[in-house]
Formats: structure tokens, C-alpha cells, sequence
């Protein structure tokens, strides 16, 4: 009745028997349902015929420019893809978490490792954002071989996970706060932006910076320095390695 439609519309609707909605009923049971922006722009993307098509998945790599961007930054930066994938990351982000390192997936670590969960004060707010953020990158392709992989494992292998990801919330803010607690420089209040990179198909720059002036300007600065000796250290063990 919210919405406009008729009951047994809706009804067809929900057991799938009218799989292609327009756009206006979309808009009308997205209000009717108060769907904030992101949610209503995930039910349009599910609802699109290309939506169900099964693609083969495909490697992600980032734009030469980009990385090399990243590696010259001295804050933390990373690049994620599409399944919250590290395809790239500097130093001083490596220095702040192991965790953001190439090769690492950021939904995995953050509820089966147990340092990220230290690392993390607001760790459910965290790993709130994180699934709403899994949910809204996959969402154009809910039967991706590697999303539903990925989902499978931690809906095993995490409580936390499980009920997130049933709670089909969608979207993260592409700015805020994140406090952590580092082993080396102890608590941290970092802003962290989230940037999209154009065609590449959802991967996404990740820069935390902290308020000039605080505590946390202060300890970021110390762990980049650390992270900058402990590189050079590194590229002279290379260089002796290689005599």
C-alpha cells in the first residue's frame, strides 16, 4: 500500500515470479522500505537483467600511475579491490597494520585475526562497515564464484560475520574515523578517505591521515619514520645479499 502496488504484484515479486520491476516501482518499495541512498541504488543494481548474468571472474592488477602514487604517499595508503582484496599498499600502511600488505584480504583478516581485532578499539563498528562495504561492491554480481567463496568461509568460520552479512546492510561511508590501538605508538584517532579509482571495475585508494597538531599527528609521524628506517634497512640487506 506504501509503496502503490498491488498485493499480489508484490507478492510475485518476492517469490521471484516478476523478475524485472521498473524503475519507478523500485523507487516506490525503496521509499516505502526507507532505504537510505546506497540500498536503494544495490535493489536497482539486483534488479537489472545484466545483474544475474554469471562472469568469469577476472585477476585485478592497479594502474601503473597508481601504485607508483601510493609508494610516494607518506601516509598510510592501500589500494582494495572488488573483494576487499590489498592490491597495493606503502610502507607506512604496512607499518600501521601487517594486515595491509598485497596479497592480504581486509574482510578475512578483520574477523579471523586476532592482533586486527586488538588493533581495532571500535572493532564492531569496523567490521560493520567492512561487510556493508563487501556487500555493496559484489552487489551488481551476487553469484560471483569469489564472493560466494569468501562468504562461505567466514560465514563458517566467524559468529560476527554471519550475522552481518545476514543483516544484508549495505554501503560504507566513504569518510570517518577509525580508532586504533598500535603495539608501537599506542592509540591512534585516524581519518581515513576512500577514493574510487575510475575503470577499474570498484578498487578503491584508502589514506588515513590524522587532525594537525594532535597526538595522533605525533604517532603517525613516528611510525612512518620507523616504517621509512625499517625500508632502508631492508634495501641494504638487499644490496649486501646480492654481493
Amino acid at each position: 500500500m506504501l509503496a502503490g502496488i498491488s498485493s499480489d504484484y508484490y507478492l510475485r515479486l518476492e517469490q521471484g515470479r516478476d523478475q524485472h520491476p521498473s524503475g519507478q516501482v523500485l523507487d516506490a518499495l525503496a521509499k516505502a522500505l526507507r532505504l537510505d541512498a546506497a540500498a536503494t541504488a544495490h535493489l536497482h543494481d539486483l534488479a537489472r537483467p545484466e545483474a544475474r548474468r554469471r562472469r568469469r571472474p577476472r585477476a585485478e592488477s592497479v594502474p601503473a600511475g597508481m601504485a607508483q602514487l601510493v609508494g610516494q604517499l607518506a601516509l598510510p595508503a592501500y589500494v582494495v579491490g572488488r573483494y576487499m582484496d590489498v592490491l597495493a599498499a606503502n610502507s607506512p600502511a604496512r607499518a600501521l597494520s601487517p594486515n595491509y600488505a598485497p596479497g592480504r584480504n581486509l574482510v578475512r583478516q578483520i574477523f579471523l585475526d586476532p592482533e586486527e581485532r586488538e588493533l581495532h578499539v571500535d572493532w564492531e563498528r569496523a567490521t560493520a562497515g567492512v561487510v556493508g562495504g563487501l556487500r555493496a561492491k559484489a552487489g551488481a554480481d551476487p553469484d560471483d564464484p569469489n564472493l560466494t567463496a569468501l562468504v562461505g568461509e567466514l560465514s563458517l568460520r566467524s559468529d560476527r560475520f554471519r550475522t552481518l552479512w545476514a543483516r544484508a546492510d549495505v554501503g560504507h561511508r566513504r569518510d570517518g574515523t577509525s580508532r586504533m590501538r598500535h603495539p608501537l605508538v599506542g592509540e591512534l584517532l585516524l581519518r581515513h578517505e576512500k577514493l574510487d579509482i575510475p575503470g577499474t571495475g570498484g578498487q578503491q585508494l584508502v589514506i588515513y591521515h590524522a587532525q594537525p597538531g594532535t597526538g595522533t599527528a605525533q604517532a603517525l609521524a613516528l611510525l612512518g619514520s620507523l616504517a621509512a628506517t625499517d625500508e632502508r634497512g631492508a634495501e641494504v640487506g638487499d644490496r649486501d645479499a646480492a654481493r
